[in-house]
């Protein structure tokens, strides 16, 4: 049996998570599940895989869930805070973590996961957006498996020679081409874009998403963090790597060889796929997702990115190539923009004001250690939200 920590189980990767474990359960059993403040929901799952210890970075969810858990007959270890979050996430009792926390939250469970020397399945891009040199080098040094589960990634990962490794240099590639849907506001003119609602920017037209991850689908600031993450998985510079929008999403993301050859990875889109790919590799077991039927599909399309309408992209490729700190300044920016879009503090056009104003003010150094990586963190934090407190209101929000 192979024990499975899952760190964000209550959202949608965590929940695709547990519903691929369900259907081996000869193979995986759960050893631990994570999550911010949903008690009900963790509850369930609790019940459900009988996990030895669940976590709640919430301390009034943690005393909550406590009591529910108790009246729920549950024998289960009950801890609280970001801490005990790296402390399960490094813990012996599991083989396998499915890093899942969204954001630069999951940066430190992760980073031990990796220390660890755990199979690390890498659902959140913001660990290797950070600070990529510092998780490769831990990896190198624990004998971590890193194998991603972004459907992108992981395709790319499929169409790699055999034996590779995260972070190696492959051989024989010329360039990898990254898909992409191009978002709910594909077809739509920049002018069209400011007054986007967060429901409508949250409706995305292929996948099941998290608030967050569909608003940065929406802007393509999830492709430009996609984009950073390969450069890191694949060890190739940010020239290698084309973004190409396809807004069927069945080819998940292509490689392209010296000699011509241009291999694809196919599936319907949903993400139990790379879910079962990397828990089991190099095997393969049923993830539950239907067969892809090419007949209903009946065409493939592709398109360029507008870096003009969706200057995410434009952003996360100077942050790639200059490098250091630029990529976490980059993603604080996005993650408190998108935060306050999402509370209708400021218009869906303003995220990628605010992100160009603090790219621009904090000049990036060298990511070679931790401290210096949530430093810059921090320091982004702080003007962004000093940016939309200084030029937006909810009043101005609404007038726009």
């Amino acid at each position: 049996m192979i024990s499975v920590t899952v760190l964000g189980s209550t959202g949608s990767i965590g929940v695709n998570t547990l519903d691929v474990i369900a259907r081996h359960p000869d193979k995986y059993r759960v050893d631990a599940l994570t999550a911010y403040s949903q008690v009900d929901r963790l509850l369930e799952q609790c019940i459900q895989f009988r996990p030895r210890v669940a976590v709640l970075v919430s301390d009034t969810a943690a005393g909550r869930f406590r009591e529910r858990a108790k009246e729920a007959g549950l024998d289960i270890a009950v801890l609280h805070g970001e801490q005990a979050l790296a402390e399960v996430a490094a813990d012996t009792n599991s083989q396998v973590v499915m890093a899942a926390i969204v954001g630069a939250a999951g940066l430190v469970p992760t980073l031990a996961a990796v220390t660890a020397g755990k199979r690390v399945l890498l659902a959140n891009k913001e660990p290797l957006v950070m600070c990529g040199h510092i998780f490769l080098d831990e990896a190198a040094k624990s004998g971590a498996e890193l194998l991603p589960i972004d459907s992108e990634h992981n395709a790319i990962f499929q169409c790699m020679p055999d034996g590779y490794a995260a972070g190696q240099k492959p051989r024989g590639i010329r360039r990898i081409l990254l898909t992409g849907s191009g978002g709910p506001f594909r077809a739509r003119a920049r002018e069209e874009l400011a007054d986007v609602t967060p429901e409508q920017a949250c409706a995305h037209p292929n996948w099941s998403m998290g608030q967050k991850i569909s608003v940065d689908s929406a802007t393509l600031m999830n492709k430009g963090l996609e984009l950073i993450e390969a450069c890191w998985l694949f060890n190739v510079g940010a020239d290698d790597v084309d973004i190409v929008i396809h807004p069927q999403s069945v080819i998940h993301s292509m490689v392209e060889y010296n000699d011509g050859s241009v291999l694809a990875q196919m599936g319907n889109p949903d993400m139990r796929t790379p879910i079962a790919h990397a828990l089991a590799w190099p095997e393969r077991i049923d993830s539950g997702v239907n067969q892809l039927d090419l007949f209903t599909v009946a065409r493939l399309d592709f398109e360029r990115p507008d870096l003009d309408r969706f200057p995410s992209l434009r952003f996360a490729y100077r942050a790639a190539r200059e490098g250091g700190t630029k990529p976490a300044i980059m993603n604080a920016a996005n993650e408190v923009a998108v935060a306050a879009f999402l509370e209708d503090r400021i218009p869906f056009t303003a995220i990628f004001d605010v992100i160009e104003y603090v790219m621009t003010g904090i000049d990036a150094i060298p990511a070679d250690s931790l401290g210096a990586v949530l430093l810059h963190d921090g320091l982004a934090r702080k003007m962004a939200s000093r940016c939309i407190d200084d030029r937006f209101n909810n009043a101005v929000c609404k007038e726009q």
